[in-house]
């Protein structure tokens, strides 16, 4: 088992140390349980799932926790059988999640959650909403994966559940991982202190290639397909620039101060990804400008087509200078060009950093609160409103954004009907701008 880089392991100080072992000392207080062991629980069990929880493991262990998963859900049964297996191995007594407590369908997290202190929510997009909801509700702590949903509707709903949330004091981790970074925290706070002076203007850069596609099996239903291809479709992931870009796009939100913008305007659409029908109904390419008071801007590029120049990266500009965060060698320089920073990257391994801040803020007997509710919910919110203007070929302000919905199967069971069906040629249909609000217009 490999161990992530810990916040304690970069301090180095005793009084880290001391904090670790007075944590330790108040698990018992956090569940029901018999002993001081905190009771994970994992719901979706895909790659993004197994690493969190993997991740949430090894933070346990930086910490000294004591920590054990016992329940997995994912909506196909063999998903969450594999993932147990790979944990076990890995981990091995840290995981105790015996048969009766591996759950499948689109409403597993009804019997995860029960099981548990702790819930990571790793499922398709879609669904987050609904798990995030029934976990404060129920009274858990919550690591939530980006994003947290795929249309205005969904991001009424997190903010609701972020606010439920809050007044019972149960910390909430985004998986929104660079403003976990140290790296990256280093170079935001320098800018947050204005060493570029008032940032005027964000480059958010997200060029790379394809994902991956998951062909239809022989027994599948509509439903069942499109859920296990769930990033090719727009009302699963939200699009690839939500699902994706939504990392570059928090960085936007987080440099204008985590104000949201007053509108957005647009263009995209689906050039490379034609060639069969696995790639669903999501776009390859978006370019948007997000318009904020005095002029400031937020430029959004993202594409994911094949054999293409490729770079992700983002370029903060302001009165007295510029910088870049994430490149391989990020710095800030004055007007003139002249190099005014040139950081030295220190080990940071944000996936395991962001779980160590929960488990902290958990076993922290209360003097430590993490709630990142609004801004994972805001800077999905961004994807979507990008998503929009580019669709319809629409400029949209934020509040109507906020008011789309429309991307909700008729029911949640395995046959019941996605919200976009294939033709009778299995194709099925692209949004095209100029259309107003019609989704998914005509068919490619």
């Amino acid at each position: 088992m490999t161990k992530g880089f810990s916040r304690r392991d970069f301090l180095k100080t005793t009084a880290a140390a001391a904090t670790v072992a007075g944590m330790a000392s108040g698990v018992g207080r956090v569940h029901a349980g018999q002993d001081s062991t905190i009771r994970y629980g994992l719901i979706g069990c895909g790659g993004r799932g197994r690493g969190a929880a993997g991740d949430a493991l090894n933070a346990a262990e930086n910490l000294g926790v004591p920590v054990k998963l016992v329940a997995m859900g994912d909506a196909f049964r063999p998903n969450a059988l594999a993932a147990r297996e790979g944990l076990m191995a890995a981990f091995e007594d840290r995981v105790d999640v015996p048969d009766d407590r591996v759950f499948d369908g689109l409403e597993c997290y009804k019997q995860v959650i029960p099981e548990c202190d702790v819930v990571l929510l790793a499922e398709a997009p879609r669904f987050r909403r609904h798990s995030l909801r029934a976990a404060v509700e129920a009274g858990k702590h919550v690591f939530c994966e980006k994003p947290v949903a795929v249309d205005g509707e969904g991001i009424k709903c997190v903010l609701e559940s972020a606010k439920i949330a809050q007044e019972k004091k149960l910390n909430l981790v985004s998986g929104l991982c660079w403003r976990y970074d140290l790296n990256v925290k280093d170079i935001m706070q320098r800018l947050a202190d204005g060493v570029i002076g008032e940032i005027t203007a964000v480059q958010m850069n997200y060029l790379t290639g394809k994902l991956w596609t998951r062909p239809k099996l022989e027994n599948d239903t509509e439903m069942m397909y499109q859920v296990r291809n769930w990033y090719n479709f727009a009302w699963l992931s939200g699009d690839f620039n939500v699902e994706q870009h939504v990392h570059s796009l928090d960085k936007g939100l987080w440099a204008m101060g985590d104000t949201t913008p007053i509108a957005a305007y647009g263009m995209g659409g689906r050039m490379a990804r034609t060639e069969q029908p696995d790639y669903g109904d999501i776009y390859d390419e978006m370019s948007v400008v997000f318009e904020y008071p005095n002029g400031r801007r937020l430029y959004s590029l993202c594409r994911q087509q094949n054999a293409c120049w490729s770079e992700v990266d983002d370029y903060f500009m302001g009165t007295k200078g510029y910088a870049n965060v994430i490149g391989p060698n990020p710095c800030i320089w004055d007007l003139d060009g002249k190099v005014i920073y040139e950081q030295k990257k220190v080990p940071s391994n944000m996936y395991v950093l962001e779980h160590e801040a929960l488990l902290g803020a958990i076993t922290s007997g209360g003097s430590t609160y993490i709630n990142n509710g609004e801004y994972m919910a805001n800077s999905t919110m961004l994807g979507i409103l990008g998503r929009e203007v580019c669709y319809t070929g629409a400029r949209m302000t934020w509040e109507e954004g906020l008011a789309i919905g429309g991307y909700s199967p008729d029911g949640f069971g395995w046959d019941n009907n996605p919200p976009t069906l294939p033709d009778e040629n299995g194709r099925y249909k692209v949004a095209v701008p100029g259309l107003g609000k019609v989704y998914h217009s005509i068919a490619r």
